[in-house]
């Protein structure tokens, strides 16, 4: 059996070093390493005469570039289902990755000594493998995000994503907008009193969600106090914590995730009320699971294959042109899906 041919092979054959060869191989020679167009033409003979083909790791190693874009997440993303919350973005990854001519890369052995997802282990950057990273999660570990940036690792979030003390490059859907239009869609039906639910912890997404609540109340003249934004788990949403809001003149609510619509669906029928006669919940996004007994929600839905498609974008401009360093950011629109569960409020019909 043929044995693979070597870079001592190639740089041998070519009679030059093998650091020369690598150069001229790796596409790295220029104002710091000068080879003459005949040295080249030498290299590249011995490469043709011996069917070299390079390493990727070792074209890595030596400052090359792969054509391979990293998939790092903060969690796991198997067993892999159509409704999964990773399933839309990754489609949007592969069908651009391939569209720009680059492989990909799943890095899945994550884990650090706490069970949880990191990207450092031992202080080495297991991105490096990659040219470069589109990253998707839900992560509390800002400081890993700075030290990319800071080292210069090119990368790309999924999700609007704030790190004190550095801007990071992400592509995002406008929550703030979109939670924004489906308040004022229930004050034009007449609702006066609604209040907002978050999920803890206040990640960005949440964050921005609850800023376009703020704003169309302000718009629309609602009003706003300690009773009205809440950051609580679905255990908290229970028929006395409804009851409490519904003596207080509340007849409507914009709620972050779709296991509190179900949770607030649930106390409603247990208190002998139904949606929207009686009370009006607007979702702030897709569903990620799915209840026989969900109705047809007002929701907005988020743009996961766009983001996917956007963040392959923006990664493969950072590699591309790397004089153009500056962190770039993109909102793209939710689609406000009108469904069955906002209606006038009942005390106006």
């Amino acid at each position: 059996m043929k044995t693979r041919s070597r870079l001592a092979d190639v740089a041998k054959l070519a009679g030059v070093s093998t650091a020369t060869a690598s150069a001229v191989i790796n596409h790295v020679t220029g104002r710091n390493i000068r080879v003459s167009p005949e040295t080249h033409q030498r290299v590249w003979d011995a490469v043709a005469q011996l069917g070299y083909v390079a390493n990727p790791a070792a074209r890595t190693l030596a400052g090359g570039k792969n054509r391979i874009l990293g998939i790092f997440t903060y969690g796991p993303i198997f067993p892999f289902q159509h409704h999964d919350f990773f399933h839309l973005f990754l489609l949007g990854i592969e069908e651009e990755a391939e569209r720009q001519g680059y492989h990909l890369l799943l890095f899945t052995n994550a884990t650090n000594t706490n069970g949880g997802r990191s990207i450092f282990h031992d202080d080495t950057n297991l991105l490096y493998m990659a040219d470069g990273s589109i990253l998707l999660g839900l992560n509390e570990n800002k400081d890993e995000l700075r030290r990319l940036q800071e080292d210069g690792y090119p990368f790309v979030y999924v999700g609007r994503r704030e790190v004190p003390g550095v801007s990071i490059s992400f592509t995002a859907g406008d929550y703030q907008a979109a939670t924004a239009e489906l308040t004022c869609q229930l004050a034009n039906l007449g609702h006066r009193r609604l209040f907002f639910i978050g999920f803890p912890p206040r990640f960005e997404s949440s964050i921005d969600r609850e800023s376009g609540f703020i704003q169309a109340c302000h718009q629309q003249n609602l009003p706003l106090d300690d009773r009205t934004i809440f950051h609580i788990p679905v255990s908290d949403i229970t028929p006395e914590f409804v009851r409490r809001q519904l003596e207080e003149g509340y007849t409507g609510a914009l709620i972050d995730m779709d296991v509190q619509c179900q949770a607030m669906l649930s106390s409603l029928h247990a208190l002998g009320l139904n949606v929207p006669q009686d009370f009006s919940i607007a979702m702030l996004g897709d569903p990620h699971y799915v209840w026989d007994n969900s109705p047809d929600w007002t929701m907005f839905t988020i743009p996961r294959r766009e983001m996917g498609i956007e963040a392959v974008r923006m990664l493969v401009n950072q590699l591309e042109y790397p004089q153009n360093p500056a962190p770039r950011t993109i909102f793209l629109p939710c689609r406000i899906v009108p469904g069955q569960t906002i209606a006038a409020p009942y005390r106006a019909n």
